[in-house]
């Protein structure tokens, strides 16, 4: 018998500003779930802070893994998707829907041994990779091409990023979106719908595609965004990303929400809501 793989969720299509709606909602949300939702922005900025620490002197180390850090940003997210959707039932969104996301995610699976059980393991493990094998590549290429050894943030500006000669910088940015296209495209809203639905990793990622297939514009806005607010958090010295990854996450679910209609999947068991055939 010829294998039929399972249909996909419907993407919608939406208006080229929309983005913009989803920071305001992230934002609302950030302010009614309170010191909860910024407590993941702090914790957030303090990993980012170790990574920072650590590999301070030897900066040819931090570019990639503070970059690689942000490709897992959609896995440290998931409790925020969850206070989002706690919030949109009408729900209490406190300590006790972020342990119920993190500690209880597996009771929401009938099969404990099927793939279903591991599919959000599975999406954090390659995402993981993904920004291993990024932090590897960028402290090889700034590591062989660069004129003199990069061991501070002074030296990657000065002999990096506005050196006069060859195009060390260029080629680093293109590599890094090379390598962040398939990443954005593969995670905009699949970890949303992991969390939220029965679904497949392979319906998750392939559905991911298609909203931003269909929506190009739409979602190269939103990709910019999410790349503006992050630099802007990098910048203030990590002290804004306590706002900012907070708000991206709250946004993200609010992305996921408009981009695609899943109520043909079953809810995960842990949520009674109504089904999703569009917004509350």
């Amino acid at each position: 018998m010829r294998f039929t793989p399972p249909p996909l969720p419907v993407v919608r299509t939406i208006g080229l500003m929309q983005p913009l709606a989803w920071l305001a909602l992230g934002w609302r949300d950030m302010a009614r779930a309170g010191w909860i939702s910024f407590a993941h922005g702090l914790a957030i900025t303090l990993l980012g802070a170790a990574i920072m620490a650590v590999a301070y002197n030897r900066f040819w180390l931090l570019a990639g893994a503070l970059s690689g850090f942000l490709v897992v940003a959609p896995v440290l997210a998931t409790s925020l998707y969850a206070l989002s959707r706690a919030l949109e039932q009408r729900e209490s969104a406190n300590t006790a829907v972020v342990l119920k996301t993190w500690l209880n995610w597996q009771n929401s699976h009938v099969n404990k041994w099927g793939n279903d059980y591991w599919c959000m393991v599975q999406f954090g493990v390659l995402l993981a990779l993904a920004a291993t094998g990024w932090v590897v590549t960028s402290a090889a290429l700034i590591t062989l091409l660069a004129p003199v050894p990069i061991e501070t943030p002074r030296d990657f500006l000065l002999h990096v990023v506005l050196a006069r000669e060859g195009w060390l910088f260029e080629l680093w940015l293109a590599l890094g979106s090379l390598m962040a296209a398939p990443i954005f495209l593969s995670s905009v809203v699949a970890m949303p719908l992991l969390l939220d639905r029965r679904a497949s990793l392979r319906q998750a990622i392939l559905t991911s595609w298609q909203a931003v297939l269909a929506n190009p514009v739409p979602m190269a806005l939103w990709a910019a965004l999410i790349l503006g607010f992050t630099l802007l958090g990098l910048g203030s010295l990590l002290l804004g990303m306590v706002a900012v990854m907070p708000m991206l996450g709250h946004a993200s679910w609010h992305a996921y929400r408009d981009l695609v209609d899943a109520s043909s999947l079953p809810p995960r068991d842990s949520y009674k809501g109504p089904a999703q055939g569009g917004r509350s």
